[in-house]
């Protein structure tokens, strides 16, 4: 997400003022949903999307209307079809944007612009945090959790609350809406083959970040993992002399054979990450699943491994089994947003 913020930033050096739209609440088939954000300045949208159709053609209006104003609010905008009221969208639901001004000469919407690239570029989680209402409407701030609060100064009891991806608190008479723009969490796909030099692009491309661990020379050379943050020798026995896995983390199963891949799973499953993926078949499932029980995993240790990893969408080639295993890790991450 630090694209937002190198829009916003070259609007600011540019001397252009302009609202940033932001979905903090969705409801129904509304075709974005919270988190979504957009940039309009006099010249019109520079960045991003509230949905299209409209709602954005509405949204953009109205964001003129406040760059004149030079105001910040909150809107609510009705999707449901053959309601008098709606914007006549088939799609159906509501959506609520607040509009956040941003003014050029104010120097911390360019320090929050700075320091969220710098979070980022430090592996370190962003989240973006903007006052709804009251007397700290509009008011907003990025946070990383050893960086702290770059922008205005928003309450810890906020900071304190923000235990999902995104959401809103009440403190201090205002509402704050909160959202973990960039994630500290990596995808560590063990195995270098043709699935995992398939998946690396294409993942990368959908803002996951990707490391490689390999014990076969022949498959550790970076040139065949365009994107990959990181391409690592390893020896599958000690996994933790060579990474942490940690709770936002993804992990990608997809070694030489079934005897690697059990000797991966019996060291991930001792860590706490958010999803497991195994590449191969019900069998080979059943086979590796009988070796971890007698290693004391139980059923509920078990069903933290997604195996056959990826959705079911007949998937043959490895380009076509990477897009489905990308397509379940998008829909895992979307189920943490909500």
């Amino acid at each position: 997400m630090a694209k937002l913020f190198d829009a916003l930033e070259e609007q600011i050096v540019n001397g252009q003022s302009a609202v940033l739209l932001s979905i903090y609440k969705s409801t129904g088939s509304a075709p974005r949903g919270a988190g979504a954000h957009m940039l309009v300045t006099e010249a019109g949208r520079v960045f991003g999307t509230v949905g299209g159709g409209a709602v954005e053609y509405e949204s953009e209006l109205f964001a003129h209307r406040l760059l004149k104003e030079k105001k910040s609010v909150c809107e609510h905008y009705r999707l449901a079809p053959n309601d008098v009221r709606d914007l006549g969208m088939v799609c159906g639901g509501d959506v609520d944007i607040s509009f956040t001004y941003v003014d050029a000469d104010e120097k911390r919407w360019q320090e929050m612009a700075e320091g969220c690239r710098a979070m980022e570029a430090a592996g370190e989680s962003v989240w973006l945090l903007i006052g709804l209402n009251g007397i700290h409407e509009g008011e907003a701030a990025v946070y990383g959790k050893k960086t702290g609060q770059i922008g205005w100064k928003i309450p810890e009891t906020v900071i304190e609350e923000m235990r999902t991806a995104f959401g809103t608190v009440e403190a201090d008479g205002t509402t704050y809406y909160y959202e973990r723009l960039h994630s500290s969490g990596k995808v560590y796909i063990f195995g270098g083959g043709h699935v995992a030099q398939a998946l690396v692009p294409i993942l990368t491309s959908v803002d996951f970040s990707c490391v490689i661990l390999e014990n076969r020379e022949e498959f550790c050379r970076p040139e065949l993992f365009p994107g990959a943050e990181d391409v690592r020798m390893i020896e599958n026995w000690h996994l933790g002399d060579y990474v942490s896995i940690g709770e936002e983390d993804y992990v990608c199963v997809m070694t030489r054979g079934h005897k690697d891949d059990t000797i991966v799973q019996e060291q991930i499953l001792r860590t706490p990450a958010a999803y497991i993926g195994v590449i191969g078949s019900r069998r080979k499932k059943a086979s590796v699943f009988r070796v971890l029980k007698e290693d004391g995993f139980t059923d509920r240790d078990l069903e933290r491994i997604t195996t056959p990893i990826g959705l079911e969408i007949g998937a043959e080639t490895p380009a076509e089994i990477a897009i489905s295993i990308a397509a379940q890790m998008i829909e895992v991450r979307a189920k943490v947003r909500k």
